[in-house]
C-alpha cells in the first residue's frame, strides 16, 4: 500500500525520525522505515526547520521530472575531475531495496535487490542514471539531436530514443544485427517497438561490418553525415558507458549509502553483485563504494568480452576522473557471457523461469538473468565463500528483452487450461457485465 506522503520517485530533504505516514486510507504507512525517506538527489538543500512535517512532505509534489538543475558531488567524490556541472531529472529515483527470498542460501546469507529496473523511461533501467549526466552535456553543447549505437534489443538504445525525445531532441540509433537480417525490416519485436514508436532513425549495421568498422567509426560516420546536413549531433558511446556516464552509478552509490543508513534494520552490504555489458555501470558502482561509507566488494558478472577486456575498459574510465585507483583492487570481475551475448543456454532460461515462479521478480535474459545465474551458481559450489555475508544485488532491468526469446520461453512457463464449469450451473443471458 503506497503511501501518498511518502511517494517513492520525489526528491525531499530527510525528514525527522517522528515522521509517520499515511494511507490514502488513514492507516499508518506499512513500508519498511528504510524505503519511508526522501533526500536531495543533485545539490544540498536544508529544510526549513520550522516548517511542519506536513509542509516537508508535501515537497514530494513538487516537479522535479525533466527538469535541469546543478550538480554537487557527494562529499566523497568532490576530488574526481571533471565534475559534471549539470545533471537532468530522468529517472524515477531512488529506487527500491528489499530483500531477495531465494532459495537454498547457506546459513546467515541475505540477499537484497535494488530495483533500478523501476527507474521508469519506459523500462529503462540502469541506462537512465547514465542518461541524466550525459543529455545534461548534450543539451549543454547545443544538441538538436543524439546518436548512439548497440546491438539489435539494447536496452541503452531504447532508453536514449525515449530520454531524447522528452528532452525534444531527434535520435539515430545504429544498431547492430545479422547479416542475413541487415536488408530487412527488422520489425516491432521488444524495445524496437518503443524506438519507432517515439521516432528514433534506425540505422541497421551487419555484426561483420560492426566488428571490422567498430562502433567509434560508425557513429562519427553519421556524425559527419548529419552535420553536412546542418544538424547538431551528440555522441553517446555503447551503453552510455563513457567516464561522464559513469557518474550515473557514483550518484546511486550515494543513493544506497543514503538508504543503508535509512534503514531501520541498519543493513550493511558486504557485496554488491551486478551484470555487466558496456563497463559503465560497475566502474561507477566499484568507484563509488570504494569512496564511500558502503565499502562493500563489487562481482561484476561480464555478459560479453572478457574480464581483461573490462578491467581495462573500467580502467580507462576511472582514469578519465582521475580516481587514482586501480580497476583489479575495486571490482572483482567473472566471466558469465555463456554461449555469447544476449545468447543464453537453456538452463540460463529455465533460470530466469523459476526465479520468477518462486520470487516474482523478473530478470531479463541477457543481463540480471546471467548474472543472477552466475552469482547462485557459484553460491551453490563455494557455500563456505558467501556463508553469513549480506548481498546487494543491483537489478539493472531490460525486460523488453525478454519478448525477443519468447520461443525459446514458451516450454518453461506453466501450461494453460479451459476452465471445466459443470453443465449444472445456470447460464443466462446477460449476467455476466463484460466492460
Amino acid at each position: 500500500m503506497l503511501c501518498i506522503r511518502c511517494p517513492p520517485y520525489h526528491h525531499l530533504p530527510k525528514l525527522s525520525s517522528t515522521h509517520k505516514p499515511f494511507t490514502r486510507q488513514g492507516l499508518p504507512c506499512s513500508r519498511p522505515s528504510y524505503l519511508n525517506f526522501s533526500y536531495s538527489r543533485f545539490h544540498n538543500m536544508e529544510a526549513n526547520p520550522n516548517a511542519s512535517t506536513k509542509d516537508k512532505s508535501c515537497r514530494a509534489l513538487s516537479f522535479d521530472f525533466l527538469t535541469k538543475k546543478p550538480y554537487s558531488p557527494p562529499s566523497w567524490a568532490t576530488h574526481l575531475d571533471p565534475l559534471p556541472s549539470h545533471v537532468y531529472s530522468l529517472g524515477h529515483l531512488p529506487t527500491p531495496i528489499h530483500k531477495w527470498n531465494l532459495p537454498n542460501l547457506p546459513n546467515n546469507t541475505e540477499v537484497w535487490l535494488k530495483r533500478d529496473d523501476l527507474t521508469g523511461m519506459q523500462l529503462s533501467g540502469n541506462k537512465v542514471r547514465k542518461l541524466e549526466f550525459l543529455l545534461a552535456d548534450a543539451v549543454a553543447h547545443g544538441a538538436d539531436c543524439i546518436i548512439t549505437i548497440g546491438g539489435i534489443q539494447s536496452n541503452h538504445c531504447r532508453a536514449t530514443a525515449v530520454a531524447a525525445k522528452y528532452l525534444n531532441l531527434d535520435c539515430y540509433l545504429i544498431l547492430r544485427t545479422s547479416k542475413v537480417l541487415v536488408d530487412q525490416d527488422p520489425g516491432l519485436v521488444g524495445n524496437l517497438l518503443v524506438e519507432r514508436l517515439v521516432g528514433a532513425q534506425i540505422e541497421l549495421i551487419s555484426k561483420e561490418e560492426y566488428g571490422k568498422i567498430g562502433s567509434v567509426t560508425l557513429t562519427n560516420i553519421l556524425k559527419e553525415k548529419l552535420i553536412k546536413e546542418g544538424r547538431r549531433p551528440y555522441v553517446i558511446p555503447v551503453g552510455g558507458s563513457n567516464s561522464l556516464g559513469t557518474w550515473g552509478y557514483i550518484e546511486a552509490v550515494r543513493e544506497i549509502e543514503q538508504q543503508v543508513q535509512s534503514g531501520a534494520n541498519n543493513a550493511k552490504f558486504d557485496d554488491i553483485v551486478v551484470a555487466c555489458g558496456s563497463g559503465g555501470t560497475i566502474a561507477g558502482l566499484s568507484l563509488g563504494s570504494s569512496l564511500s561509507s558502503l565499502k562493500a566488494r563489487v562481482h561484476a558478472f561480464s555478459v560479453c568480452d572478457d574480464p581483461d577486456y573490462f578491467y581495462n575498459f573500467v580502467q580507462g574510465l576511472l582514469d578519465g576522473l582521475n580516481a587514482g585507483v586501480n580497476s583489479r583492487d575495486i571490482v572483482h570481475i567473472i566471466n558469465a557471457k555463456g554461449l555469447g551475448y544476449a545468447m543464453n543456454t537453456s538452463e540460463e532460461l529455465k533460470f530466469v523461469s523459476e526465479i520468477a515462479a518462486a520470487t516474482g521478480t523478473v530478470l531479463d535474459p541477457v543481463y540480471s538473468g546471467k548474472a543472477a545465474y552466475g552469482l547462485l551458481k557459484d553460491i551453490s559450489e563455494n557455500p563456505k565463500k558467501w556463508e553469513g555475508r549480506k548481498i546487494l544485488f543491483v537489478h539493472t532491468g531490460g525486460l523488453l528483452g525478454l519478448y525477443d526469446k519468447v520461443d525459446q520461453l514458451a516450454p518453461l512457463v506453466r501450461k494453460w487450461n479451459r476452465m471445466d464449469v459443470h453443465e449444472s450451473v445456470p447460464r443466462l443471458e446477460g449476467v455476466g457485465k463484460m466492460f
